[in-house]
């Protein structure tokens, strides 16, 4: 069937949701842009999906929520009758339209007699995690965008250890969800029938209780919060999204005592009017905490994304102004406190072990070798540490640490399978009352670690390419560096070259290994200097991504080296 052919069915039915004609008549003076919302569904893979607000097959609307759900009940009908009661745990954030797509979530899956738990007002994701265990259900949804703009919403399916589906449960969901031809002919419980089914349940209080009990675990040196958490200058922005209502009260009950709510951002906005993005990697979006930081004199500056699964810091410099540390820095900064905290506590299990994606920095495996604890690399996607952590629960062969992505992800404890940004909030907030006990900033202690380890830098470069043509030129990048393997990359020889896709390792010698991890659209070039560069394509947007990262004898050393490759990579993507 042709884009225009699925425009007419949806411009002709005649149920179609009022706001959603409305923005189609608006759609028909702009031929592009109709094009673009109907000529391909919704992208659904192992994430979930992620997209524009507005009517078409190719946006997030109460029909593509109503699709992506009969999918998943479709896919649980699949299962013993037991399995299915134990039903689906539902949160949403802050966005437009997130309360009714929760909704129109649980509604579909009442129509299938599933029942559903849903959440009385906005959460953060770690809470649809840890939801998802504590009920026992089967698998959970977040209605969430993560950081991206306003004019965008998604849709995310946890899995029943509260991790984001694994590859094998994520294709099954994903057949059942793209076998449905038209959206618009999905049944959902009314209204009326609801009201009588008992399907749906509003959730809240009890979980928030049982959350926080867990955050408690989270901090390692109670003495020294109760000795210095009443002087550490903390300023804290939630950037208008779901972190304030549990990351205020996990600090409060920590017993930090002087932290500051940047006020303006305190307000759930879907619109995120004071930034141009809700995301903490943007040093933009700590304009506001730097202003209040400066005149409160803050020790530290901490956002949270919108729905507070992702953490950015800014730390105090010697002349008072603040720098935005990366996501790689802040790993790095939890990993080595976490090991020497627990080391000099006793509590350090000799079968310790730190986990990490395969584009984060190498910073943390220093550390980590340091304290003799295993570092383990995973594909990017959380949901690969929550499969690691599954494993070591089976067979006891390490104990969990620390977890972390480049991507300003964290994880501390496991009572969360994805990324917790109130863990980290917590946990980074006593690492800064660390140092100040010994008149130092969190900008020191950094400074401390690379003149212990290393100056490690690194830089993320993301490449948009959207609309129609955008995947065909992904893919021709990514052909391209397959078919012509760069020797050197910047005038440094290349030493290895991972394929994470053909799951091989191939030396210097010629000689290839076969690697164990999952099969995954990823290059990664090993360089004679310990730098490294990885390519991929972004799983959840319109973008390939080149990762670089580097080890120098001093900070300038390090930032001439990534300048080197990053124009390498230019003249590559540009020949």
């Amino acid at each position: 069937m042709s884009w225009e052919q699925v425009y007419e069915q949806w411009v002709n039915d005649v149920n179609l949701e009022e706001n959603l004609k409305l923005q189609l008549a608006d759609l028909k003076e702009d031929p592009e842009k109709l094009e673009d919302a109907f000529y391909a569904p919704l992208e659904f893979g192992t994430a979930g999906m992620r997209g524009i607000l507005g009517p078409g097959i190719n946006r997030m609307n109460i029909y593509t929520i109503r699709q992506a759900t009969e999918g998943l009940a479709r896919f649980m009908d699949e299962q013993d009758d037991d399995t299915r009661r134990r039903g689906v745990a539902i949160a949403y954030d802050s966005r437009h339209m997130s309360p009714e797509f929760a909704m129109e979530a649980a509604k579909t899956l009442a129509k299938h007699d599933i029942p559903s738990f849903v959440f009385e007002s906005l959460r953060p994701t770690p809470e649809l995690s840890f939801a998802v265990r504590y009920l026992n259900a089967f698998t959970g949804i977040m209605i969430t965008a993560s950081h991206n703009p306003a004019s965008y919403n998604g849709y995310k399916v946890y899995g029943e250890d509260g991790g984001q589906m694994p590859p094998a449960d994520a294709d099954a969901l994903t057949t059942f969800v793209r076998a449905i031809d038209n959206p618009l002919e999905i049944q959902v419980l009314s209204d009326e029938e609801i009201e009588h089914s008992g399907l749906i349940n509003i959730i809240g209080e009890e979980i928030d209780i049982a959350y926080l009990n867990e955050v408690k675990t989270v901090t390692i040196n109670q003495e020294l919060i109760r000795e210095m958490g009443k002087n550490l200058k903390l300023v804290y922005t939630p950037l208008h999204g779901t972190g304030k209502m549990l990351g205020e009260k996990a600090l409060k009950q920590a017993g930090f005592e002087k932290f500051i709510l940047v006020p303006e951002q305190a307000i759930a906005d879907p619109d995120f009017s004071t930034v141009k993005s809700p995301n903490p990697e943007e040093h933009s979006a700590f304009e506001y905490a730097i202003a209040l930081g400066k005149k409160e004199n803050a020790d530290l500056l901490i956002a949270t994304d919108p729905d507070a699964d992702r953490l950015g810091a800014a730390v105090r410099l010697p002349n008072g102004e603040y720098q935005v540390l990366t996501g790689n820095q802040i790993g790095a900064i939890l990993t080595e406190y976490i090991l020497a905290a627990h080391k000099q506590a006793g509590t350090l299990p000799s079968n310790a072990a730190v986990l990490k994606s395969i584009v984060s920095s190498e910073l943390p495996t220093a550390i980590a070798a340091k304290y003799d604890v295993a570092m383990l690399n995973v594909l990017t996607g959380f949901k690969f540490i929550a499969e690691k952590i599954k494993q070591f629960e089976i067979d006891q062969s390490q104990t969990f640490m620390f977890g972390f992505e480049e991507s300003y992800g964290y994880l501390v404890k496991p009572f969360v399978r994805d990324k917790d940004a109130i863990q980290a909030l917590v946990l980074l907030a006593e690492v800064a009352a660390y140092y100040k006990k010994q008149g130092k900033t969190l900008y020191d202690g950094l400074q401390d670690i690379f003149t212990t380890y290393g100056y490690y830098a690194e830089k993320t470069i993301s490449v948009t390419l959207s609309g129609l043509e955008g995947p065909a030129k992904i893919k021709t990048i990514m052909d391209k560096f397959r078919t012509e393997a760069p020797s050197e990359i910047g005038g440094v020889k290349v030493v290895q070259t991972e394929d994470f896709k053909a799951q091989t390792i191939v030396g210097l010698d010629g000689n290839q290994v076969k690697m164990s991890t999952p099969s995954s659209d990823v290059l990664k070039y090993m360089l004679e200097d310990e730098s490294w560069i990885a390519v991929r394509p972004s799983g959840t947007e319109p973008k390939i991504k080149f990762y670089i990262g580097v080890k120098g004898d001093s900070q300038e050393n390090a930032t001439e080296k990534i300048a080197v490759l990053e124009e390498a990579i230019n003249q590559i993507t540009a020949d």
